[in-house]
């Protein structure tokens, strides 16, 4: 008995007279029969190939770009980097929004003196805060700025996924997100269910910051995120009275780990009282380097 699959029969029909006729041939064999059949369902017990899952899509549908601003390390300044990023993509002539993506240590409010601002829902959709031409949007302006958010992974995911979906953010050419530190559940949501144009990482310039960022680089070089460059942020110190400039945390850490990781540098940018005065009070202007920084990141979206 031969199984075959159905659709070959005709082609199959040669193949059983020359087994026949071979096992005839052999000595001692005086009746040889070969029978061909099929089942209906053959193909089916072919193993198949699995489609994988469609990739979910947060991106709103107005936003062209959405840039993420992160760092391994905490406290090395990389809300006030976003912020900045975010006021001179505007002043540049851009439409831009800026998502606080750190749940648990939203800093966006009080950057843009918003703390008392909270949203509201206008016809299904969340209405972000508008400052300094931006679209803004943070759990800050949803539950009481001193209230600790005491959430598992899911409920940073859900969050997530609002402020990407239910918010209305509009038409805008970016959308800069401000990370949490680490490279935990918001991180892993934003790179696997987004699709970025490309991440910023921040550090400062002291090995025990670059450890963390590099482990945030090499996140992002897995997820297939593109790294638009890295910032060393409280670079240097300039005295106030003499000039004299002191590197507190080291020198050239953050362009050194650029280098090695072949990923651009963006610059330095200084520790000044003046930088961390006007972010405490809402009233913060992005440093000159930032003028740079955009027009490499716009030449980069624009191709």
């Amino acid at each position: 008995m031969l199984e075959i699959d159905p659709a070959k029969a005709n082609e199959a029909e040669p193949l059983r007279q020359k087994i026949e006729q071979t096992l005839l041939s052999l000595i001692g064999v005086k009746k040889a029969q070969i029978i061909l059949t099929a089942h209906k369902d053959f193909q089916a017990d072919k193993p198949q190939m699995k489609q994988p899952p469609a990739r979910e899509n947060l991106k709103p549908a107005g936003v062209k770009h959405i840039i993420c601003v992160a760092s391994g390390k905490g406290g090395v300044g990389k809300s006030t980097v976003a912020a900045s990023l975010a006021m001179a993509l505007q002043q540049s002539g851009l439409k831009v929004g800026l998502m606080d993506a750190d749940i648990y240590g939203p800093s966006v409010p009080k950057l843009f003196a918003l703390e008392s601002f909270k949203a509201n829902f206008t016809g299904g959709k969340l209405a972000p805060a508008e400052a300094k031409g931006l679209k803004l949007m943070s759990i800050g302006f949803l539950v009481d700025g001193e209230a600790p958010m005491i959430w598992r992974g899911p409920m940073i995911q859900s969050a997530l996924r609002q402020f990407l979906q239910d918010v209305d953010w509009g038409a805008l050419d970016v959308l800069v997100v401000d990370m949490p530190p680490g490279t935990g559940d918001a991180q892993l949501t934003m790179a696997q269910k987004v699709p970025l144009s490309g991440a910023i990482i921040v550090s400062t310039p002291q090995d025990i910051a670059l450890i963390d960022a590099r482990k945030a680089i090499e996140m992002f070089k897995k997820t297939d995120v593109p790294i638009l460059g890295l910032i060393e942020n409280m670079s240097y110190h300039i005295c106030e009275n003499c000039g004299h400039e002191s590197h507190i945390f080291g020198h050239d850490g953050a362009k050194h780990t650029a280098e090695k990781n072949n990923i651009p540098f963006l610059g330095a940018i200084p520790l000044e009282a003046n930088i961390r005065l006007s972010s405490d009070q809402g009233e913060l202007t992005p440093h000159e380097l930032f003028k740079n920084v955009v027009k490499s990141l716009v030449e980069k979206l624009a191709t």
